[in-house]
């Protein structure tokens, strides 16, 4: 990755080459996104843990966009917005597939069989939120079209709402019914880390939404 950017650093100007590596970044993490989905309806524990594998090699290639993004930071003096909001965006999208990852490696290594309903609707409400934010992210290249910037914005902003209430209804659950401590953190654990990621789509939404008020 890191050479394939470098190539590109060839021929696109130095200001628009933080656009290039957000949109694969945004890219990368939709992928992570759906990668998500399938792995927590796969009810075939070895094929579930492809899955997490898959989502382990692409939570290590967003990390390799984030290096590169913080290195043509540390080079560049022209920014197509605030430094302050590129470390920001990036590290926030960063965080969204660290959460992803964290919460498929405790199911690995809690050695959790069973996927409830409500770790399957935070996984949606991730990938729907991962795609919102690739949407918002493409559209900061030119920000021609302010309205789909901040439409999806919006919706990542009520996807975090669903999925407090996702979580809240679900370890309320947890609590009411599963007689069995152990398996009650496990549970709690997953689902903690999943709404984590909606938080951090959130965070990062909210960075594109500062940068088109100074920008736009």
């Amino acid at each position: 990755m890191a050479s394939l950017n470098s190539i590109f650093s060839y021929f696109v100007p130095k200001d628009r080459i933080f656009f290039l590596l957000f949109e694969q970044a945004a890219t990368n993490l939709s992928k992570m996104g759906e990668t998500l989905v399938e792995a927590v309806n796969t009810s075939n524990i070895e094929d579930r843990n492809i899955k997490i594998k898959e989502l382990e090699d692409l939570e290590h290639t967003g990390d390799d966009i984030t290096h590169q993004i913080f290195l043509e930071l540390s080079k560049n003096f022209i920014t197509p917005f605030d430094r302050e909001d590129i470390h920001y965006l990036a590290s926030a999208i960063d965080d969204v597939a660290d959460y992803i990852h964290g919460s498929t490696n405790r199911i690995l290594y809690y050695k959790v069989e069973y996927i409830s309903e409500y770790v399957k609707k935070l996984a949606e409400l991730i990938n729907q939120s991962t795609k919102e934010l690739e949407t918002a992210v493409r559209e900061l290249r030119d920000m021609k079209n302010l309205r789909k910037i901040t439409d999806a914005c919006v919706r990542i902003n009520s996807i975090e709402n669903q999925s407090d209430y996702v979580f809240d209804t679900a370890v309320a659950y947890l609590f009411e019914f599963e007689t069995n401590a152990i398996e009650l953190i496990k549970q709690k654990e997953v689902l903690s880390t999943l709404e984590k990621a909606t938080d951090k789509c959130e965070d990062a939404a909210n960075v594109i939404e500062s940068i088109i008020v100074k920008y736009a």
